[in-house]
């Protein structure tokens, strides 16, 4: 086993500098007999109706910090392994299903998603809330992956009270909004398994009449003011990444970490690679 994780150690290098790799990629932490970890499954209040959640939660008394992590589209990549490994790091990971998704109730709309991730905050910080479920309030990150990035990036964007929020493989349906409609109708129908309420084409027309207010661009000047962790792999988002990166500096950013690896869309071959860029960096927020 030393050998193994001193070669992944090897491997893991962005930048140039080699990333260590945390104990909770591979070691399971102390059992804490008064205060095991545990899942907690939470119906959260959104626009009238109640998602469905989860709760990672660590061992260990509390509060504990609190990693949101912001599934894709339709989700079949949810990054649970990246839930598992925050909580053994000894962070709570909460995961959720938007409103027309994966059973949670209601239709699936992209601008939906937006709201319910502002629900999703506003439910964890809720002082009864934060109290049952071991939340510290004042430790919040935020991450998305694909369309959750989109997510993520629109709504730390707006919400000040985060510490960091992490962008993996972001997509920018403002961006998908501008292509044909017949490409757009072609990649809502490779991508709305499990969502509800739904036509490929309804969804290709979301993004087109929203493009402007769907783009990115948007996230710019909210994103300059806090810690932010982009994520890009060889799945042709990178280049609109790296463009969102060079804007939010633009704007004064200085709290830019970019880290790009050889894998695809799913980061497929690349799961422990991703896990310890993840714990290594919010590690280190404050």
């Amino acid at each position: 086993m030393r050998f193994a994780l001193l070669g992944l150690a090897a491997l893991l290098s962005t930048a140039g500098a080699a990333q260590s790799v945390p104990a909770a990629i591979s070691s399971d932490p102390p059992s804490d007999a008064r205060h095991p970890a545990s899942m907690a499954v939470v119906h959260i209040p959104s626009h009238g109706l109640l998602i469905n959640g989860l709760v990672y939660q660590p061992a260990g008394a509390g509060p504990h910090p609190t990693l949101i992590i912001c599934h894709g589209l339709p989700g079949n990549e949810k990054n649970l392994d990246l839930a598992q490994a925050v909580r053994r790091a000894g962070w709570n990971a909460v995961t959720f299903n938007y409103r027309g998704s994966w059973g949670s109730p209601g239709s699936f709309r992209f601008a939906q998603n937006l709201e319910d991730a502002g629900a999703v905050l506003e439910y964890l910080r809720a002082p009864a809330n934060a109290s049952r479920l071991g939340i510290d309030t004042k430790r919040l990150v935020m991450a998305g992956h694909s369309m959750g990035g989109w997510v993520t990036a629109l709504t730390a964007a707006q919400d000040r009270g985060l510490i960091g929020a992490i962008l993996i493989s972001a997509a920018d349906m403002g961006d998908m909004g501008q292509l044909p409609r017949e490409k757009v109708v072609a990649e809502m129908a490779d991508n709305m398994e499990a969502l509800a309420g739904v036509t490929a084409e309804s969804m290709a027309d979301e993004v087109i009449a929203n493009h402007e207010a769907f783009s990115l661009n948007h996230a710019v000047a909210g994103l300059a003011h806090m810690p932010l962790l982009v994520l890009t792999a060889n799945d042709g988002l990178a280049p609109r990444a790296d463009s969102l990166v060079k804007a939010i500096q633009a704007k004064g950013g200085k709290q830019v970490t970019t880290i790009h690896a050889e894998t695809d869309h799913g980061w497929s071959d690349h799961r422990i690679y991703l896990e310890t860029a993840v714990i290594n960096w919010i590690a280190q927020l404050k």
